[in-house]
């Protein structure tokens, strides 16, 4: 049945009826209000709310009812219900006790006041000191069994320890010797675009020769491993754990730590120096395609400049970081890849974490190197 709402005068002038029928519900009370806003409230008359012909009712109808009556009230009208069935009554009496209610005040976010500041820095230290717990842990456990896999070398995993250096190793050689390749090209022309303005587009090949032999080869390959075997690391030993597979390895006696976490950081220390070098050469290959373009070196002057101004100690100080890094992205990856805790966005989420966690460290060591190597004038 519609709903409708209409003013009735009765038989005493100084009276009014508000007559109500059909259906008043929630689907019906956008246009409820609608007619009820056009009405034209009286003032200081008495008024009869007729419920007679109301079919249905909700908590929707029950307050524009409630409403009509308080604005009937606040314009000085004496107001009184009538013909209420008794089905209908509880839930008018529910509404007309208690209302809307007073609106809340709009919360104020916990952080925007000091003692959410505070509490924020309390909260983000604690759970530091707990991830710094959990990491003294993990080393740990990985050194533990290191020194137990040195007492005993036949546990080691041979064919998963290879398996993982084809993974992380060679599988990855396309895209370090391009991205190599590319950045020698860049780097060459931009520093000899810059140098030929002073005459001195010669030593092009020592500032090539240096930074990609000393920094820009191992790190680049450093962070290119970081997001590429990584990320691997961790989507991999989280969905184990998201699968139970870790926990099923631990209820047959089988050491996770020795089974997936040692073979991956053998994996990538061992990996990581064959991949720097492989790197480096691709960019100097790339810096002596640039240089034989843009300088018309060819390219046995560029080596022969390149052999006779960089000195290999610029070589092993690469070198040397690479196994380092390596071990890093490992044993961060495997680390984010243990506290997985049931879900696909937890594997996301630690995904995400391992590379952002192994790229800063991976940037941190290198400046650290860096100034050791500075302090040691090497």
């Amino acid at each position: 049945m519609p709903p409708s709402a209409t003013f009735l005068a009765s038989a005493d002038s100084e009276a009014l009826v508000f007559r109500a029928e059909g259906d008043w519900l929630l689907a019906t009370a956008a246009e409820l209000d609608r007619r009820l806003r056009a009405l034209d409230l009286p003032n200081g008359r008495q008024v009869t709310l007729d419920l007679a012909g109301i079919g249905r009712l909700d908590t929707a109808g029950a307050w524009l009812l409630k409403r009509t009556d308080k604005e009937l009230a606040a314009r000085g009208n004496a107001v009184a219900l009538a013909n209420v069935r008794a089905n209908l009554a509880p839930l008018l009496d529910q509404v007309w006790t208690h209302g809307a209610g007073t609106p809340l005040p709009h919360p104020v976010p916990a952080h925007h006041c000091l003692s959410g500041f505070v509490a924020r820095i309390g909260e983000v230290t604690l759970r530091l000191m707990r991830r710094v717990y959990s990491m003294i842990g993990f080393g740990g456990r990985v050194a533990v069994t290191f020194a137990e896999l040195l007492r005993h070398p036949r546990r080691l995993r041979l064919p998963a320890l290879i398996g993982q250096m084809e993974q992380a190793g060679v599988d990855a050689m396309p895209i370090v010797g391009l991205l190599s390749f590319l950045i020698g090209i860049v780097f060459a022309y931009q520093g000899a675009d810059q140098l030929r303005r002073f005459g001195a587009e010669i030593y092009t090949v020592n500032l090539l020769g240096i930074a990609i032999l000393r920094e820009l080869g191992v790190l680049l390959t450093a962070i290119i491993i970081a997001g590429r075997s990584g990320s691997a690391f961790t989507a991999q030993i989280g969905t184990m754990q998201v699968n139970q597979e870790i926990d099923a390895m631990r209820t047959i006696g089988l050491n996770p730590i020795e089974w997936l976490v040692l073979p991956r950081l053998l994996a990538l220390v061992i990996s990581m120096p064959l991949l720097a070098f492989w790197g480096d050469m691709t960019g100097l290959l790339g810096g002596a395609v640039a240089c034989t373009v843009y300088l018309d070196f060819t390219f046995v002057q560029f080596f022969d400049r390149l052999r006779d101004t960089v000195g290999a100690w610029h070589f092993y100080t690469g070198m040397i970081k690479a196994p380092v890094f390596g071990f890093v992205i490992a044993a961060i990856g495997c680390f984010e890849g243990l506290q997985v805790e049931g879900s696909a966005e937890s594997v996301g989420q630690l995904t995400t974490r391992s590379v952002v966690e192994a790229i800063f460290v991976v940037i941190v060591l290198d400046a650290v190197f860096s100034i050791i190597f500075l302090l040691a004038d090497v």
